[in-house]
């Protein structure tokens, strides 16, 4: 646990440190035209996120956190302290923890498949909530979507890639 209180710190200064020199480096960043809020009527942002062959909707509304899948709790659905720490991240590294409330579907596969398409939905969410977090986000890599899958199963093959057992008598 103290190794990964560690290395979120480290990951939170290095995104620190990228955020402010992209900042200071683009002069065009400034010229552009500033992104806008998008929320819904009741102060809502929502995103779809991806991992796998998983999708989590993930919204965010102001207030206090409450993590849920599938309308449950986070530390009743995702009982392992690894997938919580996993759908806290974005949180930490934006410095908003305990400032929203986080509705989430999740529909398909497996857990860990899971918390990652909720931290993927809820980290756009965040970033369409409010678009200053936007760089904190980006920088630690929360808003690009995980495109490893499970590689399919050829034709002639006992697996994806293994061959069926060769006898030579």
């Amino acid at each position: 646990m103290a190794d990964e209180i560690k290395s979120l710190d480290a990951l939170k200064d290095a995104v620190a440190g990228a955020a402010a020199a992209q900042a200071a480096a683009s002069p065009a960043a400034e010229t552009a035209a500033p992104r806008e809020p998008q929320r819904d009527a009741l102060g809502r942002a929502y995103a779809t996120g991806k991992r796998k062959a998983r999708d989590g909707k993930g919204g965010v509304k102001g207030k206090s956190v409450d993590v849920g899948g599938r309308g449950i709790v986070i530390k009743e659905y995702f009982a392992r302290p690894v997938l919580q720490m996993i759908l806290r991240q974005p949180f930490q590294i934006a410095n908003v923890e305990g400032q929203f409330d986080v509705y989430a579907t999740v529909v398909g596969g497996g857990l860990s498949g899971q918390a990652g398409a909720v931290k993927h939905g809820v980290s756009k969410a965040l970033q369409l909530y409010d678009p200053a977090l936007r760089p904190a986000l980006k920088a630690a890599g929360f808003l690009t979507r995980d495109a490893r899958t499970v590689e399919r199963k050829k034709y002639g093959k006992r697996k994806a890639r293994r061959s069926f057992q060769f006898s030579k008598r």
